[in-house]
């Protein structure tokens, strides 16, 4: 695939970089089941400065980092340690604590009342429990700007500890269900979550470069964030990153790593959940999360309710998508080249990612660039997937 993709990659992270609108910079990298067979970096770490985006340059990984929590609960799992659908306050006292919001009073104080069910694990790594996020729903939004809910963000217990916007089970709403099943893995292993991914993920992976507290050599390498004005142009925010003490380690979003690390990750589930150095999940347990565990729900758009946070954004609108344990599922193949099937998902800094086990293929895009559903990178994102699979195509016809 070598030549004809390089060729067609550089030209896509070249244009991204370069036009107008652009993206600061930008690392792309598309791997098969054995090594990686494109790597491309463009673009520059922060507008202003001299650093130029390398292939190995640090990026806040945002809502990525959910995937690999969920195959921490899937290890515990495994091990008989963790009962998916047991209640979590078994293992977390704490969420059977929180309470279900149906609005507010005349007086704007919250209306809350029990739920009718208990959270279990499995709700929260299908994004069925209830909760959701300050830049995706009103009612949380609300909550934060009247009543000081702090956000996700501050990586704080405080954070967690929001009604439920529903009774659990009941539909699909995406937010800090992930946050939770931190909680959920750290009450059961006796461990932080990073301990737990460094000793059963990063290590047998090889992914060295990722963390929630980045090392100095890290920080070295590291991409900033921008803001996307509303002319198109590109503000940096030099000091806009994720607490490097956080009091929680936050399952959902909170890592900072490579894109070829998270590579490595991919190349785990292309290959049944073995990894560089050793298994890191049994196949049938691979086999068992690809599916989609939503039923005949279906995930939905996600509005933009904090415009300088996200716009309204939607993969292929019209097209069906589930969820799985813990991805989003296309029940129909994607116009890329991607089949029905395949697992994918994204970060909130434009960081796009897609796994398809069905012919050993997956890539990894990544901006750091707010609001999500940046149009220029994720435009760039669907054009450098949709290139991986016409290389691919060439290669079986030739």
């Amino acid at each position: 695939m070598s030549q004809n993709l390089k060729s067609a990659a550089d030209a896509i992270l070249h244009r991204v970089t370069s036009g107008r609108p652009r993206v600061p910079g930008v690392v792309a990298m598309a791997t098969d089941r054995k090594a990686n067979i494109y790597e491309g970096a463009a673009g520059e770490r922060m507008l202003g400065q001299a650093a130029a985006m390398t292939t190995d340059s640090v990026f806040a990984i945002f809502s990525t980092t959910k995937a690999i929590t969920g195959t921490a609960a899937l290890q515990l799992m495994e091990d008989g340690k963790l009962d998916l659908d047991a209640p979590a306050k078994t293992y977390v006292p704490d969420i059977g604590k929180l309470q279900v919001i149906e609005g507010f009073d005349d007086a704007g104080k919250p209306k809350l009342r029990a739920p009718k069910r208990d959270i279990t694990t499995r709700m929260l790594l299908l994004h069925t429990a209830g909760f959701g996020y300050d830049f995706f729903n009103e009612t949380y939004n609300r909550l934060a700007q009247q009543h000081g809910q702090p956000s996700v963000i501050t990586a704080s217990k405080a954070a967690l500890t929001t009604p439920l916007l529903f009774d659990p089970g009941e539909r699909w709403e995406y937010g800090s269900n992930m946050d939770w099943a931190g909680q959920v893995i750290e009450a059961i292993a006796g461990k932080r979550l990073g301990e737990v991914m460094q000793e059963r993920i990063f290590a047998p992976l090889g992914m060295a470069d990722t963390a929630f507290t980045m090392t100095p050599a890290m920080r070295a390498r590291l991409a900033r964030i921008h803001q996307r004005e509303a002319d198109g142009s590109l503000t940096p925010l030099p000091d806009l990153e994720l607490p490097q003490k956080p009091d929680i380690h936050m399952g959902g979003h909170g890592l900072y790593a490579t894109v070829g690390d998270y590579c490595r990750f991919i190349r785990m589930w292309l290959n049944d959940g073995m990894g560089e150095h050793g298994r890191v999940l049994k196949p049938q347990t691979v086999l068992m999360a690809e599916k989609n565990g939503l039923g005949d729900k279906k995930i939905k758009m996600l509005p933009g309710v904090i415009p300088s946070l996200s716009n309204d954004a939607e993969f292929f609108p019209g097209v069906s998508k589930s969820w799985a344990l813990s991805f989003m599922v296309n029940d129909e193949p994607f116009p890329t080249g991607r089949p029905a099937g395949a697992l994918g998902w994204a970060g909130l800094a434009n960081l796009f990612y897609w796994i398809d086990r069905k012919n050993g293929i997956g890539g990894f895009w990544a901006t750091q660039i707010l609001p999500f559903a940046d149009p220029t990178s994720f435009i760039g994102y669907v054009d450098f997937e949709t290139a991986v699979y016409r290389g691919m195509a060439m290669r079986q016809a030739a």
